[in-house]
């Protein structure tokens, strides 16, 4: 199975790196990642890199595409080099998957008209105005495609894959594997389950980034 996730400025690493984590493991998997360059690029904090292997030009199709999300997605949904190629490779792909703002990407690139789909809660309305039917949920299947919400619902979406692909118990194995037991110390998972100030202060900080 051919993997290529998509790498650009300024997108969020645990985008990527939660699903990697799972879908490298596949059996036959062979993941490639991919960005307008071949080379380092700069995730959103600053701190950390991650390195393109090829560039998008020369991956010109695969089994399963991941797009993750991050402040640069505004760019990327600007970048018709990018959209054509998100296009191309969903042409043929049996999987196009985003995590977070990556779905505004597969928006952009005319993937989601009238579809349901997910984003980070604070991106929604902007899935809307990009055409497609917004959802907050964990993760959403739409035929093909499947978007997930914000950053960490990338685990889950790559695990609800594994088990498509491979079966219920080893996605079970892989879950183990990677030790995926949430048990996070505060019930803020959700805007639902904080008040109105913490939303907001989310909000302006994702508006800085």
């Amino acid at each position: 199975m051919q993997i290529a996730i998509l790498l650009y400025e300024n997108m969020t690493a645990l985008d990527a790196i939660g699903p990697y984590e799972v879908l490298s493991r596949l059996p036959g998997a062979k993941l490639c990642f991919t960005a307008e360059r071949a080379g380092p690029v700069r995730t959103d904090t600053g701190f950390l890199q991650l390195v393109a292997q090829r560039p998008l030009e020369e991956v010109p199709s695969a089994d399963l595409l991941l797009v993750p999300g991050g402040p640069g997605d505004v760019a990327v949904r600007e970048n018709e080099a990018t959209l054509d190629w998100v296009r191309r490779i969903h042409a043929g792909s049996t999987w196009t998957t985003s995590v977070c703002t990556g779905s505004l990407i597969l928006a952009a690139a005319g993937l989601l008209d009238g579809k349901p789909a997910t984003t980070h809660w604070a991106s929604l309305d902007t899935l809307a105005e990009l055409g497609a039917k917004p959802r907050r949920e964990r993760a959403v299947w739409s035929d093909k495609i499947v978007t997930a919400a914000g950053v960490s619902a990338g685990i889950d979406m790559a695990l609800r894959l594994a088990a498509k692909i491979a079966g219920d118990d080893f996605a079970r194995a892989l879950q183990l594997g990677i030790e995926y037991d949430p048990d996070p110390p505060f019930d803020a998972g959700s805007p639902d389950k904080v008040e109105p100030e913490l939303r907001d202060l989310v909000r302006n900080a994702l508006l800085r980034a």
